[in-house]
């Protein structure tokens, strides 16, 4: 987080300091006469003064922050500061005989400072608007990964504890079936650990390892009731988050199976939509008065 605060500040600082080189070349530029001046270096100085000022100082403090009355006032009074330092100060240094605090004058000051603390100020505002949206882009990703990852510790330790207990009792029995546990236990758990690394996983990827999922699930309601999983031909290239479907099955099977000792019906269906969306469908039948004295 330093880093990035540190790389932002010397960006802001490089982007600030072009800026400024490009404005006064604007500002000193003329065809005439290309030679810069020194009373245009302390024009210009006036005005980059004042633009870091409200840069750096009513904006963050007054705008940014909802007082817009204040900001205004100030900015109001900044404004009367630059031209009195102008006609006052920097004028009557190098023009004393042609130039002076008379209305024409400062009007034209005006005139003439608005413009470039206008730019200072305005691309200033800019790059703020940029870094607030970066800023509001990252917490989103920041919570969408803390979301994922709380997902992931949740269905984890769940699944773990439940077909390792479920592979010691097929075990002790000597079942057929005990290398097909192991196999889909591993591909899952290689799933979870491994490919849920990335932000994205092909959808495809992500309903075979749920068919694995439920499988070893069906070995823990075996006699107890149905489950029915129909996903319909998937487009092989779209993507999605992992594990965001297998929690709604982990907990149709969790609550199901707490819930009741007979009769559990779970339902779970995929479809491909237009346009990138997916149907997912994930219902199960629940007992609420079992579920009620297994709380007791």
């Amino acid at each position: 987080m330093k880093q990035k605060f540190r790389s932002g500040r010397y960006g802001e600082l490089i982007f600030q300091v072009l800026l400024h080189v490009i404005v006064f070349i604007f500002y000193t530029h003329d065809r005439r006469d290309p030679s810069v001046q020194l009373y245009e270096v302390f024009f210009f100085l006036n005005y980059a003064v004042a633009a870091a000022i409200i840069n750096y100082i009513l904006l963050p403090r007054y705008l940014y922050k909802g007082h817009l009355l204040k900001f205004v006032v100030f900015l109001c009074l900044l404004i009367g500061l630059v031209i009195f330092i102008e006609e006052g100060v920097i004028e009557q240094i190098f023009f004393p005989a042609t130039r002076g605090a008379n209305f024409p004058g400062v009007f034209l000051n005006l005139l003439s400072a608005m413009p470039t603390i206008t730019i200072l100020s305005g691309f200033k505002f800019a790059w703020d608007a940029l870094e607030k949206q970066r800023e509001m882009q990252r917490l989103k990703d920041s919570v969408k990964e803390s979301e994922l990852q709380f997902l992931k510790s949740q269905i984890n330790p769940h699944f773990l504890f439940n077909n390792l207990n479920n592979l010691y009792a097929h075990a002790i029995e000597r079942s057929a079936k005990t290398p097909e546990i192991i196999l889909e236990l591993s591909a899952v758990l290689r799933y979870m650990l491994y490919d849920c690394r990335e932000d994205f996983v092909l959808l495809s990827k992500e309903i075979e390892q749920m068919r694995n999922y439920i499988n070893l699930n069906e070995l823990q309601i075996e006699g107890r009731g149905k489950v029915v999983f129909d996903a319909e031909e998937i487009d092989a290239q779209l993507e999605i988050a992992p594990l965001i479907l297998m929690v709604f099955v982990e907990n149709a099977f969790k609550h199901s199976a707490s819930s009741q000792r007979q009769g559990i019906d779970i339902k779970i269906s995929l479809k491909a939509m237009e346009k990138g969306r997916l149907n997912f469908r994930c219902s199960n039948s629940f007992h609420s008065e079992s579920n009620i004295q297994n709380l007791d």
